[in-house]
């Protein structure tokens, strides 16, 4: 068997985050292997969720506005020009309990890992959870959104729907009043699970309505939404909505399967960092996390990022301080 090469760096993922610790790591000439995932992967497919968006209009640097899939070939290619090694592989294992750190791709049953790294950055993102209703992914970008503050804006005076009875959800419909005509908050109970603070800004908004005990049950459209329908979970009646945008606030899903046992996680399985006084350091020295796998709060590709630039100079610090 094949003795696993080794690296300085290994990065998982390749995100905003995943990526702009790649350009830092290679600008210091860390020589950067980066294993971006497979396409056929719904968690960690190469590009992260940005390859699911159509215009990306908050990213600084781009006034008019980039598409989501240019905005990451862009951070690749910068990537790559820096000496990155990018390869499209998915990570089926990981070994933190002794470095040099085992990384498998492929079969994760076999004895020898296919890579070992002095330090690894961990990027492997989050997912939104969704309906699961035929037409959602086709539409996503297309009118259905998981993301308030990412399309928000492309919404102005349009009637639009939210799913959702948390926190998030709330956040969500009271963010997009700023521009839509009416909201209407779709929730599968007949109370919020939201906090009481947030559950006043509800009731004193008056483009918000609620739908209790109400779940969509259908999503219409080829090409762009078109309406929804909308099913009374008590009386099973259906009811039309026209809206021409869907935003799905049900929750998010942090990328940590593959770490499970081996890094500090929260309750809610994010990963935990700052543990070494570092921004993205994990309770392993040596291993690094950086964008939504260990953010729940903000969830943005800009402070995505900012983390990933963070995880590439605390990895560049930790291994000068060990190797020289």
């Amino acid at each position: 068997m094949a003795t696993p090469s080794l690296h300085d760096v290994i990065i998982i993922g390749s995100g905003p985050a995943g990526l702009t610790a790649a350009v830092y790591a290679a600008r210091a000439n860390l020589v950067p292997l980066v294993l971006e995932g497979e396409v056929s992967s719904t968690s960690d497919q190469p590009g992260g969720q940005l390859m699911l968006t159509t215009d990306v209009e908050n990213f600084p640097g781009f006034p008019d506005g980039i598409m989501g899939p240019e905005l990451m070939a862009r951070f690749r290619a910068q990537a790559l020009r820096f000496g990155a090694d990018i390869r499209t592989e998915k990570v089926s294992r990981v070994d933190f309990s002794a470095a040099p750190y085992g990384v498998w791709v492929g079969s994760a049953d076999v004895s020898e890992p296919t890579y070992r790294a002095h330090s690894v950055i961990v990027s492997t993102g989050a997912q939104s959870l969704m309906l699961g209703l035929p037409g959602e992914s086709r539409l996503l970008g297309h009118g259905v959104s998981t993301c308030a503050t990412c399309d928000g804006f492309f919404f102005r005076d349009h009637e639009i729907a939210v799913v959702g009875g948390g926190d998030s959800a709330i956040e969500e419909a009271t963010f997009l009043t700023k521009f839509a005509s009416k909201v209407t908050l779709i929730v599968r109970r007949d109370q919020l699970r939201a906090s009481k603070i947030m559950q006043d800004r509800v009731a004193h908004n008056p483009k918000i309505e609620i739908r209790w005990n109400s779940v969509v049950t259908e999503i219409v459209g080829e090409t762009r939404l078109e309406h929804i329908v909308v099913q009374d979970v008590q009386t099973a009646e259906t009811t039309t909505l026209a809206a021409t945008g869907l935003f799905v606030a049900i929750g998010h899903r942090p990328n940590t399967d593959l770490l499970k046992g081996q890094l500090d996680l929260e309750d809610n399985g994010y990963l935990i960092t700052g543990h070494w006084g570092g921004a993205s350091t994990t309770n392993v020295a040596g291993v690094f996390a950086c964008g939504d796998v260990q953010d729940h709060t903000y969830r943005q590709a800009i402070t995505a990022a900012g983390s990933g630039c963070q995880a590439a100079i605390d990895a560049e610090r930790w291994l000068e301080a060990q190797h020289g």
